[in-house]
């Protein structure tokens, strides 16, 4: 019987982690991405359960307290977190999972979990990332100076991840992620329990 995995994947805005998990979601290979909690009002289209779990500040930090939360911080004053028992439930029921949060989130889940794999999602360049982030057209150009000093930040830390995939060709990008949840599935130390179906072994 196979272990479930706990991944954590982080890139900086602009990348196409947003893309790059649609994709992974429609080719259904036995993963699923959690959903996090947070403190903000829903946007139009959003819905609990499927984009966040909306709750109250309140009940967020008696969260905390209680140290229910894998990892979580606040961003633009609203808290975020990934709630540990639901993270715990989809794995109980055979499910790998993924978190799909920041360099800061990751090294909390890090410390917290001992064998979590994680992988960072690199732009082609600084000056695509640039393209990227421009062609939005949703940003002040002091807003997108502000967002490529950040993902500095972030590709520094990038070394300190298991794997890192380019996402340069977008289909390239997915099927690299998708061969390291194939390999660990297939790694000894998660496979040992299927010679239990040898007599004799």
């Amino acid at each position: 019987m196979y272990t479930s995995r706990l991944y954590v994947i982080s890139a900086p805005s602009g990348t196409g982690k947003t893309t790059i998990r649609r994709e992974i979601e429609k080719l259904s290979v036995g993963v699923k991405y959690s959903i996090s909690c947070t403190t903000r009002k829903p946007r139009i289209g959003e819905k609990e359960g499927i984009d966040y779990f909306f709750i109250s500040e309140a009940e967020f930090e008696s969260r905390v307290r209680k140290g229910q939360f894998l990892e979580w911080a606040v961003v633009f004053g609203n808290y975020y977190g990934t709630d540990k028992l639901y993270v715990e439930k989809l794995m109980s029921e055979g499910h790998d999972v993924v978190l799909d949060i920041d360099v800061k989130g990751a090294s909390q889940v890090k410390a917290r979990v001992r064998d979590v794999i994680t992988i960072f999602i690199l732009p082609p360049s600084m000056e695509v990332l640039r393209e990227r982030l421009a062609g939005r057209k949703t940003e002040s150009e002091e807003a997108l100076n502000s967002r490529l000093d950040e993902a500095k930040k972030e590709i520094m830390l990038a070394a300190w991840y298991d794997y890192i995939v380019v996402n340069d060709v977008l289909e390239e990008a997915v099927q690299n992620i998708v061969s390291i949840f194939r390999a660990t599935r297939c790694k000894r130390e998660n496979s040992l329990r299927l010679l239990d179906r040898f007599p004799g072994y």
